[in-house]
């Protein structure tokens, strides 16, 4: 059998993507998977990474705003998206899927609607507690959605199937226990983890606030801290901190771009910061880590946040926005949380009692159904 997995723009989008490639993979050794990304976006990288064939698709996001210069972006990713069709439709004419995955990304618009024009059974999942514009735009073509959250389902009227499966993890994340990746890591006994990720492109706020903390932290021997910049900005906070003299190593921290190892990582944490994706909602209620939430402010519909209220209410995690807090009480509030063990610890049950464990067999059992039909 053959199937096309499409995702792109954030690791929100491609870990879920790649998960759902594994466990194909493991069920039919003889399959054929080939992914199709945005050009120049990050699955382009991540995905081979996983060994998995990747083609390009030149698709462009759209903007929001309403000047020349946002009018004149959007006519070009019209365009773009034109063109992506066409090649999107020459790639699956030629691959001859038996079914077409989409998990997120503007990519999936051309991948998906080419795909259902050409009668192949085609599945998109939407992670989020409310539906992107992606989502939406192919809810009514294509043949089943698959949600993340029970409460999404009344977002959708005009679906042919509708299933609720939660958002599949990759099963590395099952494989390790907090002792084994704390020892891999080098962590001592005793001492807490704190892992600071904000998405996989990075958040300029966070990075800034991050900036002005660490020198705080001097000295300090409290916790250790894995902190993730994000591609975009490692060079300017690794600059700003030379240029203010702090070496992050005597303030207990480690500077990454990105934590390609989060399996090992997210099962040593006792304490993850973190802005609101779904996927990593997912990955953290899999494994029951607590979590310190500032959603992104800049997403539409203010998806993040809903994300982090469901969780909040659960009692997974503590949200806070941005605005809400400086570097100091920002400090303070991490501190808080690691000085009280049996809150944590409870929060880490609530987080893991959000997980749905057979997400990704859902998934998977919902793709062969179709594939095979």
């Amino acid at each position: 059998m053959k199937f096309v997995l499409t995702c792109g723009g954030t690791a929100g989008h491609i870990n879920p993507a790649v998960a759902v490639a594994q466990r194909l993979q493991e069920q039919l050794p003889d399959c054929e998977i080939l992914f199709l990304g945005a050009e120049g976006k990050m699955e382009m990288d991540l995905v081979p990474r996983e060994s998995f064939r990747i083609l390009p698709l030149k698709v462009t996001n759209l903007s929001r705003g309403h000047h020349l210069e946002d009018i004149s972006h959007n006519l070009n990713s019209l365009k773009n998206v034109i063109d992506a069709g066409h090649e999107a439709r020459r790639i699956l004419k030629e691959f001859r899927p038996d079914a077409v995955l989409g998990t997120g990304g503007y990519v999936c618009y051309p991948v998906l609607h080419e795909a259902a024009k050409l009668g192949i059974p085609t599945l998109i999942h939407e992670s989020n507690a409310v539906p992107g514009l992606t989502t939406k735009m192919l809810s009514g073509h294509v043949s089943c959605v698959l949600l993340g959250y029970e409460e999404s389902a009344r977002h959708y009227s005009a679906v042919q199937d509708l299933r609720v499966t939660g958002t599949p993890v990759r099963d590395r994340f099952c494989s390790y226990t907090r002792e084994l990746a704390r020892e891999e890591l080098g962590i001592p006994a005793g001492m807490p983890l704190v892992v600071s990720m904000w998405g996989s492109l990075g958040s300029g706020h966070m990075n800034n606030t991050l900036v002005k903390m660490i020198p705080l932290m001097k000295g300090q021997r409290d916790f250790r801290m894995i902190h993730a910049t994000g591609s975009y900005y490692h060079s300017d906070v690794t600059e700003k901190l030379r240029k203010s003299g702090v070496n992050p190593a005597e303030c207990n921290v480690e500077l990454r771009e990105y934590i390609f190892d989060s399996a090992r990582v997210l099962n040593a944490a006792d304490l993850v910061l973190c802005r609101a994706g779904a996927s990593t909602l997912s990955e953290l209620s899999r494994i029951g880590k607590p979590a310190l939430i500032v959603p992104s402010p800049n997403v539409t519909n203010h998806h993040q946040e809903k994300n982090a209220r469901l969780v909040e209410r659960a009692g997974g995690a503590k949200v806070l926005l941005e605005g809400e807090f400086d570097e100091e009480s920002f400090l303070q509030e991490i501190r808080s949380l690691l000085h009280d063990p049996e809150g944590l610890r409870a929060m880490g049950e609530a987080m893991r009692a959000l997980s749905v464990p057979d997400a990704l067999d859902r998934i998977v059992d919902a793709v062969l159904e179709y594939a095979k039909n």
